[in-house]
């Protein structure tokens, strides 16, 4: 039975209860354990396979950990833990093109990420992993099949630019990053990738713009960013998300 593993975050709390809802099938829990810490793992069983879902600002309280402190090692190690056929990354991301309205799940073909904090599972031997194409072309065509029936567009090939967080960028940063030729920026994908570049399993990216960047916003450059308003946006794309999983299922 094909298995996929999703990360996701900001919006994604239900996700695993939207799966379920399509099916009918109630999600199970467990704990993985891992050098780095011990991950929740929600797995929803379909007729097509099994999705394992990690929420990555999982906490052991009632906050969530901010984008700066998760443990992308943990997180990844969890995922791959689980065997699965492919991982995919749901981002939540700030849209610095005008055509990329917020409510909009496109798909990622390159991450720009200059961040200065090295993320690799190979700390005590130097082991250097091709990034020439990090994402599956096949599984993201895939995704941008179902996300156009949908959507009035099925943006792809997106670069997304990462950023450290928790605050959000500033317009000059924005501004730069065009610029470098990010089209939205987001404050987890870079860690993940690089990780999970390392494990040589598909991988596919749906990055949910749920925000104008900094500066970004039509008629009002200077209108703030709401985290609150940013989730709720990103929740309205479950749906869209969930689809293009299963469609993956079938594909696998």
């Amino acid at each position: 039975m094909p298995r996929i593993a999703v990360l996701c975050g900001t919006g994604m709390s239900s996700f695993a209860s939207e799966l379920h809802s399509k099916e009918g099938i109630a999600p199970g829990c467990m704990i993985a354990e891992s050098p780095w810490g011990d991950v929740p793992l929600s797995i929803v069983k379909m007729e097509k396979g099994e999705v394992v879902i990690i929420d990555r600002h999982f906490s052991n309280s009632d906050s969530r950990t901010p984008p700066h402190s998760i443990n992308h090692k943990a997180n990844v190690h969890a995922a791959i833990s689980s065997q699965p056929d492919m991982v995919v990354s749901v981002n939540s991301v700030g849209s610095i093109r005008s055509d990329l309205k917020p409510g909009m799940v496109t798909v990622a073909g390159d991450v720009l990420d200059l961040s200065i904090r090295p993320w690799t599972f190979h700390d005590d031997n130097a082991i250097h992993t091709d990034r020439t194409s990090i994402f599956s072309q096949e599984a993201s065509n895939t995704c941008s099949k179902v996300i156009s029936t949908v959507q009035d567009s099925s943006p792809a090939g997106l670069v997304v630019a990462q950023c450290v967080g928790p605050q959000f960028e500033s317009p000059a940063e924005i501004d730069a990053l065009e610029r470098l030729g990010a089209d939205v920026v987001g404050m987890t994908l870079g860690p993940e990738s690089r990780l999970i570049s390392e494990t040589m399993l598909p991988y596919v990216c749906l990055p949910c713009c749920s925000n104008w960047a900094a500066g970004r916003t039509p008629g009002d450059p200077n209108a703030e960013i709401s985290h609150h308003e940013v989730d709720e946006i990103a929740s309205g794309m479950r749906n869209v998300v969930a689809s293009c999983i299963m469609s993956l299922l079938e594909e696998l």
